[in-house]
């Protein structure tokens, strides 16, 4: 009677190489697994079946309040979208890989835009390399993983241009992610969305989950994080000079010498580029989003002083690091597939100032 109690709880399962059979075909022998061990998941769709977005579908995009996610959004719902699943950070914790399996058993989203990651500029970097590490592996193996065990169309991974060698060819070709060796201030963010991508990669060639990865430029726009703490060197730039205009400073600070080079996208183009994407492409090669054209960061800083209204002195700070000397995207391959950036620099930092100033209470201090 014990063994036939044993055997009553217990329910025959597919082996590892995924054969639907009550005998392995290799080893020819029936194999067991506690009813508990196997999740019960539905079976994606192969790569090449998608068609394209199919609107009427569940879509989620994971860090919708961000600045990458919320413009994905914008984007989505001017389409007309309007099965947008979207969960807080405290409504859904990605680093927990509990509740997001819960949350794609539940609601089966057919399409992810992963733009959720933990982000931030060099000091930020510098300061908790663990956490960059960590939190940004914890994110997206979750959201991978259940986005294909729960029958997941298509998913969208968006990576970043600090993914390649610190001194790679320019403008950065994609095919030279790993030819040499990372740009130390962001190393460990750098790991962690190079894992992504080649997750995304790794799923495509064992189980044809049709995951592609995007690998978008410096980017800026609305929904920025203006912190003089953790933010990147645009929206820093953007509220070091309006503070200093206010108090009539005679001069701002900027971090470094003014001499590395940095390519910037608004992060409406950056959207647009996604959707098409998820459209029109499907492939494990990364893609390069940028705008194809790079300017000095002390180019870029009388810029934004002049956009501002700043008058004062800009003094450089040459103890602060400099990071990459230049990173300048090759976006050939996605120019070749037909999409283009629309929103040039200056009106960009335009429209992200006059956002800037009308959000100030609710930004982060």
């Amino acid at each position: 009677m014990t063994g036939l109690r044993i055997l009553r709880n217990i329910r025959r399962a597919p082996c590892r190489s995924r054969h639907r059979r009550k005998y392995c075909p290799c080893t020819t022998r029936p194999h067991f697994a506690p009813a508990r061990a196997i999740p019960k998941v539905s079976r994606p769709t192969r790569i090449g079946n998608n068609g394209g977005i199919v609107y009427d579908s569940p879509i989620y995009v994971p860090g919708h309040n961000g600045l990458v996610g919320s413009a994905i959004v914008r984007r989505l719902r001017a389409d007309g979208v309007s099965r947008l699943l979207l969960r807080t950070h405290d409504e859904l914790d990605l680093r927990r890989q509990t509740d997001v399996e819960r949350f794609f058993a539940e609601q089966r989203p057919q399409y992810v835009f992963l733009a959720a990651a933990k982000v931030g500029g060099i000091e930020a970097n510098r300061s908790h390399p663990a956490q960059f590490l960590r939190d940004n592996l914890q994110i997206q193996t979750n959201v991978i993983d259940a986005a294909y065990r729960h029958g997941t169309r298509k998913l969208l991974f968006l990576g970043s241009s600090c993914i390649y060698p610190r001194l790679a060819p320019q403008p950065i070709p994609e095919d030279s992610l790993l030819t040499g060796p990372l740009e130390p201030t962001n190393e460990w963010y750098a790991i962690a969305k190079i894992a992504g991508l080649k997750m995304c990669q790794a799923y495509r060639r064992e189980f044809q989950f049709d995951a592609i990865c995007a690998m978008p430029t410096n980017l800026y726009g609305p929904g920025d994080n203006f912190s003089l703490v953790d933010s990147h060197v645009l929206p820093a730039l953007i509220r070091k000079c309006h503070e200093g205009k206010l108090r009539h400073a005679e001069a701002v600070e900027v971090w470094g010498s003014g001499t590395p080079r940095r390519e910037f996208l608004h992060v409406d183009d950056l959207a647009d580029a996604c959707v098409f994407l998820m459209r029109q492409y499907s492939d494990e090669g990364p893609v390069n989003v940028g705008w194809g054209q790079d300017v000095s960061i002390a180019e870029l800083a009388r810029l934004v002083a002049d956009t501002v209204g700043f008058e004062g002195e800009l003094h450089f700070d040459r103890s602060k690091p400099d990071g990459t000397p230049r990173k300048l995207l090759d976006t050939s391959r996605l120019t070749a597939l037909g999409w283009q950036p629309k929103i040039a620099l200056h009106a960009g930092l335009a429209s992200t100032y006059d956002w800037f100033r009308a959000h100030q209470e609710q930004l982060r201090r």
